[in-house]
């Protein structure tokens, strides 16, 4: 009789824990974003984007597009005629002559305000050539930024899952602080009657002590975790949050055709490979025009007189002039060689990243989907290991209160339960974090 006193004891303290967690969660679904004092909830699409708001790494990637689009607009604006407008006066020490002490100036006295247009072109391909590099530029700025956002993606989902995991890991550290202090008090009642050694005390003692510690210890790494996540998360340093437990809600597994499929139209790796060899190509053009002639050409309207005025005496002083001007280069020590040869070396190196970046997309896809695929089939078989620990567990810790087990069975039990909980949480994060790398290198899906 009284060990089936003990043992509705035992499932009164599981209902216990039971009706203490439900009520835990309770009380943080209860608690709203709007609520005053309450946490901010967070999920993951929210940590996505308050990540690209505050990570300096991300916001310098769209601060190189913004740079590339600004040098594409120079480029273009170099090639298309300009307008400036000048004003000035001369003042000559006069020598009694009209002109004055100096010869190049006109009188004594006179007075510029014209405006001009000026156009230069470089007389073969190197103007064009240098908008399209600056447009290949921009391609692979964005480029670029695409790869900091998806690695962004990867950090936040191993940051926000790695901080669900450890706040499951506590929860089953208290779970397992409580059950070894029912096993504890199980053990001492039955030392007292008689029906067990003291060694069975000292064991539980023991296991009660370790899982005191494993407390602490998931504490002080949920907490780690929490601020990990925090510095990602908000531009004030801020730990008022809570965040939202999918990681039951994980997205299925696509084909490997498929995924391959939108590797082969998403993968911003070869998108910034591709443009960086474009870009080396027309740096070569560039480089190469400067072998050939340019042709400065100025139209001025306006005044150049004595007088700051439209009109002396019967003198009309408005009127124009132009001016040509071909610069051929000849001799320049080899400078605009060396340019070639520089422009040509970078693009050999564009040309062997290219085919890297090629060769490592293939090796990427295969070892992210193998893994992706691997944690994905995982994931049954750990729960199915929890579940069946849990059941382990229960029937072990009543076979020891009829006196059929010992009390190393007991332990044995309970650590194999801990592992197997939290062998499975760390599996549905593996298969998150599988899913975040190989959308690195398709996007989306």
């Amino acid at each position: 009789m009284r060990r089936i006193a003990k043992l509705g004891a035992y499932g009164l303290g599981i209902v216990a824990l039971s009706l203490a967690a439900a009520a835990q969660t309770e009380t943080a679904e209860a608690q709203q974003p709007g609520a005053p004092g309450a946490p901010v909830t967070i999920t993951l699409q929210d940590a996505l984007g308050r990540a690209r708001a505050n990570l300096p790494q991300f916001q310098a990637a769209l601060v190189e597009v913004g740079l590339a689009r600004q040098d594409r607009v120079q480029t273009r604006a170099a090639m298309l005629p300009s307008v400036s407008y000048t004003t000035s006066y001369l003042y000559t020490q006069g020598n009694g002559t009209p002109t004055g002490v100096f010869i190049a100036n006109n009188a004594v006295h006179e007075y510029v305000s014209q405006g001009n247009a000026h156009q230069a072109l470089n007389l073969g391909p190197g103007q064009m050539a240098e908008f399209r590099r600056a447009g290949a530029a921009v391609a692979l700025a964005r480029a670029r930024a695409e790869i900091a956002a998806r690695g962004l993606v990867v950090t936040v989902v191993q940051n926000y899952y790695g901080y669900v995991v450890s706040q499951r890991k506590y929860a089953s550290a208290q779970q397992a602080a409580a059950e070894a202090q029912h096993f504890l008090t199980i053990s001492q009642e039955l030392e007292r009657g008689g029906e067990v050694a003291h060694s069975d005390v000292i064991k539980a003692q023991l296991q009660f002590n370790q899982r005191r510690r494993e407390v602490r210890e998931a504490s002080l790494a949920m907490d780690k975790a929490r601020l990990g996540l925090a510095v990602l998360l908000f531009p004030n340093f801020s730990q008022d949050f809570s965040v939202v437990d999918d990681l039951r809600l994980a997205p299925p597994l696509p084909t490997l055709p498929e995924v391959a499929q939108m590797a082969q139209k998403n993968n911003a790796e070869l998108r910034a490979a591709g443009a960086a060899l474009r870009m080396a190509e027309r740096e070569v053009q560039v480089a190469w025009a400067g072998h050939l002639p340019t042709l400065t050409v100025d139209w001025w309207y306006g005044i150049d007189a004595d007088h700051f005025a439209t009109y002396s005496g019967r003198v009309h002083n408005l009127g124009y002039a132009a001016q040509a001007t071909l610069n051929i280069p000849v001799w320049n020590w080899g400078a605009i060689q060396s340019k070639v040869k520089q422009a040509d070396l970078r693009r050999k190196q564009a040309r062997l990243e290219l085919t890297f970046a090629q060769k490592q997309a293939l090796a990427n896809l295969q070892g992210f989907y193998q893994e992706a695929a691997t944690a994905r089939a995982e994931l049954d078989t750990l729960r199915n290991s929890a579940e069946l620990a849990a059941e382990s567990l229960r029937l072990t810790n009543l076979r020891y209160q009829a006196g059929e087990a010992m009390a190393l069975e007991v332990v044995d039990a309970q650590n194999t339960l801990v592992l197997a909980r939290n062998a499975y949480d760390d599996g549905e994060a593996r298969y998150r974090l599988a899913l975040a790398n190989l959308q690195t290198l398709t996007g989306s899906f």
